[in-house]
């Protein structure tokens, strides 16, 4: 035992290869710490799924030895598995103010105990068994973002968390570079950084750059403004508002997710707003339009956020009038961008003037780019290096430049989920895997839909479902009625009957067989209906619907 105890572990558990559900493992002999846990929404191909979350079997296995959570910022890639996790595994969290004010409103959703939330300030120091994790201030696109350095036994590991380098930050406070150089100069032995933007060359711009843009959109707006933009991005917030203080306009939040982190900002103090500059989404009617300004959800163009439902004429309290501006300040998500144009779109039709587009200023990322990446990897000048945060090719790009900066490729992981990555002082290693992988919740079910369920539903949405209904005699198993034809998505009934006589003949074909051969078990008489009408299908119609046959016995 005493051996393995000399090793530290690295296990990601999520935010490699893939945008969202970071979650990192840190192990060093029966001690874990846990970074993150985060959680991931949805790609078209998940039909029906709401969330996805890192698959935490190994955790609940291992929960005995789990010391902490630590958490670097409150989006909802880092914070949003929590309520999940904190159902299992029953231990202290330590956060920012902000970041666990928002966590705080998503376990109460949850109904999940938020006794075990630990507020620490960015500079804090934390003991969790042997490690000890100092919180380091770093710049994001939502205030209280931290990195961490985590000291162990067998060396320092720095995690920056999702970070940028703004020389003008909205409140002030500067990533803090001292730190950084201050670990650098000690040692560090591994250095865990973001690789969102480590595709784009130069430095990303910073938020303030934004205000300028905002500035020049409401003085050439006429009438109402609506600008939609993440919920987290408080700085934003804060901008809008004060754009909108400095053209005499009043601001009212719309959507949920906003109006809970605009109303828990307010409430902490990273927003902050002149008395009777807010007013509640119900009296916008109380005030002219040139005199409105609201901050909504929907800039990723989802099908139920409030812009998109404005887009389409169906918001309940505010509906697009022609002279409207609207700004959507935020970029599309890959995958997103046909949901984004069709909002944009849809928002054209109806008269308003639409501001979107890197182009026209409104939107900074909260990445570090290429520059910054490499200031940081030369001030903290780690033995070993693992990327993180980022798909694939982000990974295999930031990896790059630390191996253009002079770090030896031999101690340069560019990890999985689930792998063990294993140091000591000298060297590196994967040592194995873990259970990992992805969960996904649908409603109130939590890993009750999997790859097969998904397969149905995607079989059912791209070629529908028949079913065939048969009355049985249970005494002497001859057909007494049916075979009934139900079509759902398949073929529309009225238009092809003939194709639905064929159908119907080749089931009572089927049945006849099984008679003949003296077949009366459920199991097979199913089987012998699905096999003649599957070909038979796929021949005449090249396509395969899902074929439920259903008995029933008199």
């Amino acid at each position: 035992m005493a051996k393995e105890k000399q090793k530290l572990q690295i296990i990601p558990l999520g935010g490699l290869g893939e945008i969202g559900k970071n979650m990192t493992v840190v192990r060093y002999g029966d001690e874990i710490l846990l970074i993150d846990a985060g959680l991931m929404f949805p790609d078209e191909e998940m039909l029906g799924i709401d969330l996805v979350i890192p698959d935490i079997s190994y955790l609940v296995e291992n929960k005995d030895k789990v010391k902490a959570i630590v958490l670097t910022h409150g989006h909802e890639d880092h914070i949003g598995a929590l309520p999940y996790v904190l159902k299992q595994i029953n231990v202290p969290v330590y956060g920012t103010r902000l970041t666990l004010g928002i966590l705080e409103g998503r376990l109460q959703e949850n109904g999940v105990d938020s006794s075990n939330l630990r507020a620490v300030m960015q500079g804090d120091t934390i003991k969790a068994g042997c490690f000890h994790v100092n919180f380091i201030r770093v710049n994001h696109s939502i205030p209280d973002a931290v990195g961490l350095a985590v000291t162990t036994p067998m060396g320092t590991i720095i995690h920056t968390g999702d970070f940028k380098l703004d020389y003008t930050p909205i409140d002030g406070k500067m990533t803090d570079f001292r730190r950084f150089s201050d670990l650098g100069n000690k040692g560090v032995l591994l250095m865990m950084a973001d690789s969102t933007n480590a595709e784009r060359a130069g430095h990303t711009p910073s938020e303030s750059t934004v205000g300028a843009s905002f500035d020049k959109a409401f003085h050439n707006a006429r009438s109402r403004i609506i600008i939609a933009t993440f919920s987290s991005n408080v700085h934003r917030i804060q901008q809008i508002i004060n754009t909108a203080v400095r053209y005499k306009r009043k601001v009212a939040v719309l959507g949920r997710s906003m109006v809970n982190v605009v109303n828990i900002s307010l409430e902490l103090g990273y927003i902050k707003a002149p008395e009777g500059t807010m007013v509640d989404i119900d009296n916008i009617g109380n005030y002219p339009m040139e005199q409105m300004v609201i901050i909504t959800t929907g800039s990723q163009g989802e099908p139920m956020s409030a812009l998109t439902r404005m887009s389409q004429s169906d918001h309940r309290k505010v509906g697009i009038v022609p002279g409207d501006t609207i700004i959507i300040s935020a970029t599309p998500i890959p995958g997103n961008e046909k949901l984004v144009s069709r909002t944009i779109d849809n928002l054209l039709k109806l008269g308003a003037n639409v501001v979107y587009g890197r182009e026209n200023g409104i939107h900074v990322s909260g990445h570090a780019s290429q520059e910054e990446l490499k200031l940081m990897h030369n001030l903290v000048r780690p033995k070993f290096f693992i990327p993180v945060h980022g798909e694939y090719r982000h990974l295999v790009k930031h990896a790059k430049l630390a191996a253009e900066l002079g770090m030896p490729k031999e101690n340069i992981f560019i990890g999985e989920n689930g792998q063990i990555l294993e140091f000591t002082r000298d060297k590196g290693y994967v040592a194995g895997r873990v259970t990992s992988g992805r969960v996904l919740i649908d409603g109130l079910g939590v890993g009750d839909v999997g790859n097969i369920v998904l397969r149905d539903r995607r079989q059912l949405s791209q070629d529908g479902i028949i079913i065939i209904v048969v009355t049985m005699d249970k005494t002497s198993g001859t057909v007494v009625a049916g075979p009934d034809i139900v079509s759902r998505g398949f073929v529309y009934v009225r238009e092809s009957e003939e194709l639905m006589e064929d159908v119907k003949t080749r089931v009572e074909d089927a049945l006849v067989h099984c008679e003949e051969e003296g077949i009366t078990e459920w199991a097979a008489l199913k089987s012998a209906m699905r096999d003649a009408l599957g070909r038979f299908i796929f021949e005449r119609t090249r396509r395969r619907p899902m074929i439920l046959p259903i008995i029933m016995e008199v």
